[in-house]
């Protein structure tokens, strides 16, 4: 009777988990120190502009001469202004319409941006001519000087269609994205001359697959990354925007208290009561710093090459 062979023993094998594109990006992002601390301030003050007013129940609008230019305490956190009016319900109800105004802006350029972008990289030829010629012109206009002059323009035309706070905000939102596109345009088109080359998209053109197809389905998801990024960054660049056309009182009216129309109250009371342009400032440089740290770490956690190692 012949013995049995034992059979060899089998390794341990352990299976790696299956990477993909997203979850190394979240690895490599969540290794960023800044970027991490930027995301948890930008969620902090999002937050409080967002439940901070259900919490905090002062009034930002009521007037009380009694309590004018009162120092930071405990009874008002950020002190009060010169109406007496408590400067954090302020502050909060601010933050909502500058993120508001900031968010809308960054939608309005990348729409933009995207579409004359993708245009001009995939058609290329004269369509590729025109369209960069239009973003060169875009480019070469003075954004500030020209933000004054249709905000003066139109302002009041817009205020008596869809009254003073909606229609400051449509026009405030339509002006500043219109003139944040172009860098969009230029990265998107970058990407889509590069990606419309490559093998998977060829064979997609070979099997018959229509323009748009190609656009939206196989080469857009392979530019997606520089777009996020270029989204985040712009966000900032919005909300500094925002506050540059109130702080010279052109923005919302005065009963709408955004970062910057707070920092415009605050300019004749800056040696009196420090206080009211210093919270507002400050809330400014947080968010931006904090959307800034995002986008580095979103560049650098998307980075193809970043990926390859």
């Amino acid at each position: 009777m012949s013995a049995s062979i034992p059979a060899p023993p089998q390794a341990n094998v352990q299976e790696r988990p299956l990477r993909t594109l997203w979850g190394d990006a979240w690895r490599r992002f969540r290794r960023d120190r800044l970027a991490l601390f930027g995301t948890a301030t930008l969620l902090l003050i999002i937050l409080g502009c967002v439940v901070g007013p259900l919490i905090y129940t002062a009034s930002p609008s009521q007037i009380d001469f009694s309590r004018s230019q009162l120092p930071p305490s405990w009874a008002h956190p950020f002190g009060t202004n010169d109406l007496g009016q408590d400067v954090l319900a302020r502050v909060l109800r601010g933050g909502r319409v500058s993120l508001s105004v900031g968010i809308t802006s960054m939608l309005v350029a990348i729409t933009m941006g995207t579409l004359i972008g993708a245009i001009s990289g995939f058609y290329g030829g004269w369509i590729d001519v025109a369209l960069m010629r239009f973003t060169d012109l875009f480019l070469s206009l003075p954004q500030l000087p020209l933000l004054l002059l249709v905000i003066f323009l139109f302002r009041e035309s817009l205020r008596r269609l869809a009254g003073p706070e909606t229609g400051i905000f449509i026009l405030v939102v339509l002006v500043i994205g219109s003139l944040n596109w172009m860098s969009v345009a230029r990265l998107v088109r970058a990407s889509f001359l590069s990606v419309r080359e490559m093998d998977f998209v060829l064979a997609a053109r070979a099997i018959g697959a229509p323009a748009r197809r190609l656009i939206w389905v196989h080469i857009f998801p392979n530019v997606l990354s520089p777009v996020i990024v270029a989204a985040t960054l712009s966000v900032g660049t919005a909300i500094i925007t925002e506050s540059t056309l109130s702080f010279l009182g052109l923005g919302f009216p005065p009963d709408v208290p955004t970062w910057g129309r707070l920092l415009f109250d605050a300019r004749n009371y800056l040696e009196q009561a420090p206080h009211m342009a210093f919270f507002p400032g400050l809330m400014i440089f947080l968010t931006v710093l904090s959307i800034n740290f995002v986008g580095d770490g979103l560049r650098d956690a998307l980075d193809p090459q970043m990926r390859q190692r």
